[in-house]
């Protein structure tokens, strides 16, 4: 008997999760506009700064990992430029404890970016201060930016110019469906990259 509920759960969060895979089907206009953005800014010689919280700083050094690295296995090619900004723990801590744990995102940011950059921020509740705080940065340097969200989007969506929101309250699934659009599109970044410019890529 307790097998079978296990079992039950089991499926019902697996329909749960193609449930909300099936959703994303609405985000295809905001995924290619994002899609071109990254491929503009590579082109333009600007790079992709990643930041996350939790399990999304997580997500943000893998896709990053993925693009300084290798995306697909049978596709080698040149490192392209996309960091996560969630990786040193000096100066996250240093941040935290002489300033501001809401800054530790837009302070190295600030240091980092340049004109032809791009921010991609990944949270769940799109309420985190430090999502909040580099995303209002990217304003003021009038760089672009693409949020990976959740729920309803919160605060976040006001400050990005690409909202991709994940309709869901489920942290788990959210997060199942961050990592799933952000492998689309940069799997299609890398092929407009690798058709754009066969000879340097």
């Amino acid at each position: 008997m307790k097998e079978k509920k296990i079992f039950d759960i089991f499926k019902n969060n697996i329909n749960e999760t193609i449930n909300v895979k099936k959703s994303l089907i609405s985000l295809s206009k905001k995924i290619d506009m994002s899609i071109k953005l990254i491929t503009e800014t590579i082109e333009n010689g600007g790079k992709v700064m990643l930041c996350g919280n939790g399990g999304s700083a997580a997500d943000a050094q893998h896709l990053a990992a993925e693009f300084l690295i290798r995306l697909r296995p049978k596709v080698n090619r040149a490192p392209l430029p996309m960091i996560s900004l969630a990786t040193d723990t000096s100066t996250l801590t240093a941040c935290g404890n002489d300033y501001s744990f809401n800054k530790i995102f837009s302070r190295p940011f600030e240091a980092l970016s340049r004109e032809n950059d791009l921010l991609l921020v990944i949270s769940t509740s799109g309420n985190s201060k430090n999502i909040i705080e580099v995303l209002k940065s990217s304003k003021k340097r009038k760089i672009k930016s693409i949020a990976f969200l959740g729920n309803n989007g919160g605060i976040a969506k006001k400050f990005t110019d690409i909202p991709i929101i994940v309709k869901s309250r489920n942290v788990a699934r959210i997060q199942e469906s961050h990592i799933f659009i952000g492998h689309f599109i940069l799997e299609k970044v890398e092929d407009n990259l690798l058709n754009y410019s066969s000879s340097t890529i």
